[in-house]
Formats: structure tokens, C-alpha cells, sequence
């Protein structure tokens, strides 16, 4: 497993189902065109991209190429690094037809290929980075409130609106996230402040 430090941006669950079997890292979807429209996503990914930089690996069809380009066009270009994979004919396994232009998508492409177009993109394994020692929990968050509790609800969203993190995220996902954007110290002063709030 390749530890990475930048988030990896893909276009589907099943890409990130693919890549989540070779690399070590936040690995968020543009639910293919759905980002065009979601501007809170669009928001969490440019965040994401100021504080830990992003990986832009979409499919090489045209679609792929577009979100790349409509990506690279709303963030900050040192905050990017594309990575390639190599246009191949075929079609995914858990399809019954190929794609329009007969290209095989991230979730088709090889592990071996992938790995070579991380590493052509500049991308190396992040062994270096310091381990997070106290990384927040799901039990920190059904401890603080924020599910299977009162007014879990009202809570989560005053949550998400601090952390500036999409409204839509699972509780594994926000655990994610939560670890991703910082530290467990800063955790729990905004969990202080939501109580002075509330």
C-alpha cells in the first residue's frame, strides 16, 4: 500500500473502490459530472487542496478529461498534481458494454499501470509524515454528540459548518475528514464552542 499525502480526486465509487486496495490516502469522488453543479463539493475540494494538496486522477475519455479540466481551472495550480492513466481499449469487468470511446476507466486500468502513472506524475509514497498519535474517533463523535444521540442532528450540522466539510458526509467519512483538516486538540475546541452555542 503506497502512503500518500495529498487527497486523491476520482470521478466514481468504483475508481475509489479500486484505488483504495493500492494507495493510503483521502480518496473523494466527483460523482462524474455532479460536480459541475455541486458547489459545496467544489468548496471541500478546493479546502482539501489548501491544506494537503490533490491528486486530479480521472478516466482518459473525454468526460475524465473535462472534470479534470474544470477542476484544474477552479484551484490553484500548485495546490495540483495530474496523474495519467494510459488510454486503454476495453471494457470494466462488472459492465455487460464498453464506455462511448471504448476506454477502459480507473477502476479497469491494472494496479501495475496506476502505480507507474503515480510515479511518472511525481507522486512518492509519504513513509515520512508524522503518524497522527491521537487521531479523532467515531467514538469521540458519539461521545461529543454528534450521532445516535439528542439532538445529534443540529449538532452534526453546526459541526460540518465549522470544519467546512460537505453537509453529505457519512460518520466514516467524517472521521476521515475531521483527521484530515486537524488535529484533535483543535477537535475539541470547536466541540467546546458548539456547546457554548447550543
Amino acid at each position: 500500500m503506497i502512503k500518500i499525502k495529498e487527497a486523491v480526486i476520482v470521478e466514481g465509487k468504483y475508481d475509489k473502490i479500486k484505488l483504495s486496495s493500492i494507495i493510503d490516502a483521502p480518496i473523494i469522488t466527483t460523482d462524474g459530472f455532479g460536480i459541475f453543479k455541486d458547489k459545496e463539493k467544489q468548496k471541500f475540494i478546493r479546502s482539501l487542496a489548501e491544506k494537503r494538496g490533490i491528486l486530479i486522477l480521472t478516466d482518459s475519455d473525454s468526460a475524465g478529461l473535462m472534470i479534470r479540466s474544470f477542476l484544474g481551472g477552479s484551484i490553484k495550480k500548485e495546490y495540483i498534481k495530474h496523474v495519467f492513466i494510459p488510454e486503454l481499449f476495453g471494457k470494466e469487468k462488472r459492465k455487460t458494454e464498453k464506455s462511448a470511446e471504448g476506454l477502459l476507466g480507473v477502476e479497469g486500468v491494472p494496479d501495475k499501470l496506476i502505480i507507474e502513472a503515480l510515479e511518472k506524475a511525481g507522486v512518492t509514497s509519504d513513509s515520512e509524515e508524522e503518524k497522527n498519535t491521537s487521531p479523532i474517533t467515531k467514538y469521540d463523535l458519539y461521545e461529543d454528540g454528534f450521532f445516535g444521540r439528542e439532538n445529534c442532528t443540529e449538532r452534526r450540522k453546526i459541526l460540518l459548518s465549522k470544519a467546512s466539510l460537505p453537509s453529505k458526509l457519512s460518520t466514516n467519512a467524517l472521521v476521515e475528514m475531521l483527521n484530515v483538516f486537524m488535529t484533535r486538540e483543535e477537535y475539541k475546541n470547536i466541540v467546546k464552542e458548539i456547546e457554548g452555542e447550543i
